[in-house]
């Protein structure tokens, strides 16, 4: 198997190398520009952009466009980076049974549904991504067909495998069982090997500490990021011990809070943040928010923006799925822990931890093209989070989480040009990001004004 899937990848990477299309010269003029960093703003925005690359930026007058760029107006729009979705699953799109879907998808993922969450990611405005938890193999092709620009989507940094204690016999393709301290070793270097850019773990607290131990030491020894969940107290505390670089979703279930030992091992890890690196947190928190007003509204979920790429027996059974969301078993204590929510933020902000923009998206009823901007949209209008720093939890800070600010996370000169604009003031209203005006991955535009150009998405 290893063999035919080996074989497989190189014949991606080959037949894909005469479709890659060199980026345009072009000049983004007129909007104002949001642009990742700590800088003041800067109206009436020029950028210049040459072989994927953003060349220089400056402001009307400051910056004459050379006469062979294609100006692209930006006038009354906001122009930011592209936006980072850090807590993706692509193998999912939104059905309700996970048994289900495990069963009778899996020798889709690699040829409809992954190749679906990418394209819909993008279109949304979503030019990088972190995939936390799918078969090794398909992750495999997926990487290799973006690579070969044979499929469009935004840049993927991908774990493969969770990693953990125990594992049922349904999940064993995207969920891997460890033993032992050997057998740590093996699977972190397997994920590696195959060109794995995370290792997602969880249930932590449940593995001896020397096996935890080893994941994390022997991640970081092969350049890899080490994500975790946080659902548990001891989830966190191990964790903190072991040192994973980000803690995901919020976790607790319906207790009122973190723990005070909990917190006070967060500020003592933020403390050391110049030595041992910043601590960061995804906490994939609007789709428990929201939950309730999905019950009693559920008309967004009609929206077919989702079905994209999609066969249709895939979209008539994601729908027949998600007929009745009060009545989901995956999501019948969110009432109780929807209280718990603001506290559980309001904690997390005071440890001093660097928060990310990340959605859960595949989840029951949670669809790629729509997720990301709810999330953006809830930290600001209910959560009381800082408009332009959650731009920045959503552009900057992922790119230094793992490690590619000097390419992505602002537009800035030398950076690649992932950018995107919204028309309007979205450091007011923060949720016209559901409207993305324009997205430009590695200098191609795949959407202007507001209209998908679908022969981008062929080339």
């Amino acid at each position: 198997m290893k063999k035919t899937v080996t074989s497989l990848l190189v014949s991606v990477i080959l037949s894909g190398v005469c479709l890659s299309a060199s980026a345009e010269k072009i000049a983004l003029v007129g909007g104002r520009l949001i642009d990742g960093t700590a800088e003041n703003l800067i109206h009436n925005s020029v950028i210049l952009v040459d072989k994927g690359i953003i060349q220089q930026v400056g402001s009307v007058d400051t910056l004459q466009v050379p006469p062979d760029y294609k100006i692209v107006s930006t006038e009354g729009q906001d122009v930011l980076p592209g936006l980072w979705e850090n807590h993706a699953h692509i193998q999912l799109t939104g059905h309700a049974n996970y048994v289900h879907w495990q069963a009778n998808y899996k020798h889709r993922f690699a040829d409809e549904i992954m190749p679906a969450s990418l394209v819909q990611l993008l279109l949304a405005g979503i030019t990088s991504v972190r995939d936390l938890g799918a078969p090794l193999e398909d992750t495999q092709i997926i990487k290799a067909k973006l690579a070969a620009n044979q499929i469009p989507g935004p840049t993927l940094y991908a774990s493969g495998p969770f990693l953990q204690w125990q594992v049922r016999d349904w999940e064993k393709s995207y969920r891997w069982a460890v033993k032992d301290k050997a057998d740590a070793m093996k699977k972190v270097n397997q994920l590696a090997d195959a060109g794995m850019d995370i290792v997602k773990l969880i249930d932590q607290d449940d593995m001896p500490r020397e096996v935890a131990q080893t994941i994390v030491q022997q991640a970081h020894k092969r350049g890899l990021k080490v994500v975790a969940h946080s659902h548990k107290p001891n989830e966190i505390r191990r964790g903190i011990e072991i040192g994973v670089d980000n803690f995901e979703h919020t976790g607790l279930t319906t207790a009122p809070g973190y723990p005070e030992d909990v917190l006070t091992a967060i500020k003592e890890r933020t403390g050391t943040g110049m030595f041992k690196g910043l601590l960061f947190w995804t906490p994939t928190v609007e789709g428990l928010w929201s939950y309730q007003d999905t019950v009693k509204n559920p008309e967004h979920l009609d929206n077919n923006c989702w079905h994209r790429g999609l066969k249709p027996d895939t979209i008539a059974d994601i729908q027949q799925s998600i007929k009745k969301p009060g009545h989901l078993g995956y999501t019948q204590l969110v009432p109780l822990r929807k209280p718990t929510l603001k506290r559980k933020i309001e904690q997390l902000k005071e440890t001093g931890v660097v928060m990310l923009i990340g959605t859960d998206v595949g989840i029951p009823m949670k669809f790629h093209c729509q997720t990301t901007w709810h999330e953006m949209a809830v930290w600001v209008d209910d959560f009381g989070f800082d408009p332009i720093e959650t731009i920045r939890a959503a552009t900057y800070w992922p790119a230094v989480m793992m490690g590619v600010e000097d390419k992505y996370g602002s537009v800035t000169p030398g950076k690649v040009a992932d950018i995107i604009t919204v028309r309007g003031d979205v450091l007011k209203y923060m949720n016209l990001l559901r409207h993305v005006d324009l997205v430009m991955k590695d200098g191609v535009i795949y959407k202007q004004n507001g209209q998908v150009i679908e022969q981008a998405l062929k080339r």
